[in-house]
């Protein structure tokens, strides 16, 4: 790592005041800030607190492709890091940076760490949480593949579709929830049947606010009732009255592409590509190679 020409004077003196910050930012938006130190910090628009339950074994780091990993603990409390939020899943990959400072000129620092949260623990008013460095995800398998379906994510960078869209999208209260999975409304008209099944459920208000859930089962009722499951329960209990957003679905069938969403010169599938039959099928003197059944 390097150490910025102030702090190496400050840490070449003999007499150093340094501590260690960390910040953390959780996929749905939230910072916390934590130091080692005996008072608050604040630099980079972020807030530092002391005692609020976050410390870190040493770092191990080496040179080239090797991942830098540590692992870091802290207790559990209302102010700082929740279990509820936990179990939510809201710190799940959460990003986290380290930073090593003079607490008495936080302008003198260098950040000794950047990755995210891995696989978190939690138990007797505690928990413990793996840190991975960046270069983990160079571990991930990476590719292209080719399927005759869409391989992009509905609204994202790959698709380009913008589900604000009107007639794609609906925010409303929730009138009848169980098991934070089955969500029923006593009239939702304008959307056909199953038009939200493979979409996204979003929670905007409430203890589950920022969770999302992916729809299974849209059910149009004759009277105008619609029920919606998702495939999991939500990690956080959803009351009547919270608001909610619910976001059309995608099968990514070309077919789909085309008529529900006029989407298709964006669709990332091979809609066209031969299907495993005709790729092991043999010569023959009659019939024709058209993807159907190799039996004649």
């Amino acid at each position: 790592m390097t150490f910025p020409e102030n702090l190496r004077v400050h840490l070449a003196s003999g007499a150093t005041t340094i501590c260690r910050v960390w910040a953390l930012r959780r996929s749905d938006g939230g910072v916390l800030g934590f130091t080692d130190h005996d008072r608050a910090l604040s630099f980079d628009g972020i807030t530092y607190e002391p005692g609020s339950g976050m410390t870190a074994r040493a770092l191990a780091q080496a040179t080239g492709l090797a991942v830098d990993n540590t692992e870091a603990f802290g207790a559990l409390s209302a102010d700082a890091i929740r279990d509820e939020d936990i179990a939510a899943g809201r710190y799940d990959g959460a990003e986290l940076t380290i930073w090593q400072v003079n607490w008495a000129n936080v302008g003198q620092r260098a950040q000794i760490f950047r990755g995210h949260l891995g696989e978190i623990t939690r138990g007797d008013g505690a928990f413990s949480a793996e840190l991975r460095g960046l270069t983990d995800v160079l571990g991930r398998e990476a590719g292209q593949i080719f399927h005759p379906r869409c391989s992009a994510v509905l609204g994202d960078a790959r698709c380009g579709f913008d589900l604000a869209a009107p007639g794609y999208a609906v925010e409303t209260v929730v009138e009848g929830v169980a098991e934070a999975r089955v969500f029923n409304f006593a009239l939702m008209t304008g959307f056909a049947d199953r038009w939200f099944e493979k979409g996204r459920l979003r929670v905007l208000s409430g203890a589950a606010a920022g969770l999302v859930g992916v729809v299974k089962n849209d059910r149009l009722a004759a009277s105008g009732g619609r029920m919606i499951e998702l495939w999991q329960g939500l990690r956080a209990p959803v009351a009547v009255g919270d608001t909610i957003r619910i976001e059309a679905g995608c099968d990514r069938r070309a077919e789909s592409c085309r008529v529900k969403f006029a989407n298709f010169l964006n669709f990332r599938g091979f809609p066209h590509i031969p299907g495993d039959d005709w790729l092991t099928t043999y010569p023959a003197r009659a019939g024709s190679g058209n993807g159907g059944s190799m039996w004649r």
